[in-house]
């Protein structure tokens, strides 16, 4: 189980820590830089069918543009969520007290998520892309959960795309395929997001401390659903179709039921998976959810 300290202590340094090491995207991101012949958007082995026939397949032209699509979609829904995490975090602030640490390192997050926000914007138009929309029958019940989701529930929801995000991005780090102004964006962005995680995990395990059985169970599916939203916003037809693909919705199936594909979410999760197993927030129905979104729990 995460240690958790005092909640002003924990709020207070983690502001002591935005103050050393937060960027201004404007300034800290070359975006007049050129874009680097022969380098992918992402790494090869995350991309959606890499370990597929149809991967195989693909010419070096195609991958790239598929690579450069997922990337698109990945920020495109990075952008939708930061957008829901800051109107909780808002309403949270609403109520508490404005002079204390943990509502002043609120407001320091929601600054953070706004220049992340504007950094993903600013990438998508850099590669000259147009970002992708979340589905309609979406839109509406994304509407209302900052309203609905309070207390554990909603930290649960942050950590399911922080925590995953993070993991996913740090490949990009690590990988000199990866186009250079792709690695400066995903450096600033998971140094920021490291605070945020330890924000969110701590007051979970604070808020599930006095939580009774219907707020956990409740927990449990909020962070499972979040999961499957996840994976299947991830992989979804309308980036196989902008890439030139055929048959986007039989692409969709193929990098949702690939092993490799699997394999690579596992990886991404299990650092949150393990927290959340110690935390008691994976079990019971909720665990069928994550096997659909092809996490191994």
């Amino acid at each position: 189980m995460v240690k958790v300290g005092d909640r002003e202590a924990t709020a207070r340094r983690l502001l002591q820590s935005s103050v050393k090491h937060s960027y201004d995207p404007e300034v800290d991101v070359d975006w007049d830089a050129p874009l680097v012949d022969g380098k992918l958007f992402i790494p090869e082995r995350t991309v959606s069918i890499y370990g597929t026939p149809l991967w195989d397949r693909l010419s070096p032209e195609q991958r790239m543009e598929l690579s450069r699509q997922e990337m698109v979609n990945t920020v495109s829904v990075g952008i939708w969520f930061e957008v829901i995490l800051m109107q909780m975090l808002l309403r949270m602030a609403y109520w508490r007290n404005p002079t204390s640490q943990h509502v002043r390192y609120a407001l320091t997050e929601i600054a953070d998520e706004c220049r992340h926000s504007t950094m993903f914007a600013m990438l998508i138009e850099r590669v000259g892309e147009r970002p992708y929309r979340i589905p309609l029958p979406l839109q509406g019940p994304a509407h209302a959960l900052p309203l609905i989701l309070r207390g554990a529930p909603m930290w649960v929801a942050t950590l399911i795309g922080e925590e995953i995000f993070d993991a996913i991005q740090r490949e990009h780090l690590q990988d000199d395929d990866v186009q250079p102004l792709v690695r400066a964006v995903m450096r600033i962005h998971v140094t920021e997001e490291a605070r945020h995680v330890r924000y969110a995990r701590e007051d979970l395990v604070r808020q599930l401390a006095g939580a009774r059985w219907p707020t956990r169970e409740f927990t449990r599916h909020v962070v499972a659903h979040g999961a499957l939203l996840l994976s299947r916003l991830l992989s979804r037809p309308a980036q196989y179709a902008r890439a030139g693909l055929p048959d986007p919705r039989g692409v969709t199936e193929l990098a949702r039921s690939s092993p490799h594909r699997r394999e690579v979410l596992t990886e991404a999760g299990g650092k949150l998976v393990r927290f959340l197993r110690e935390a008691d927030l994976i079990g019971g129905p909720s665990v069928a959810l994550w096997h659909r979104a092809g996490f191994q729990v």
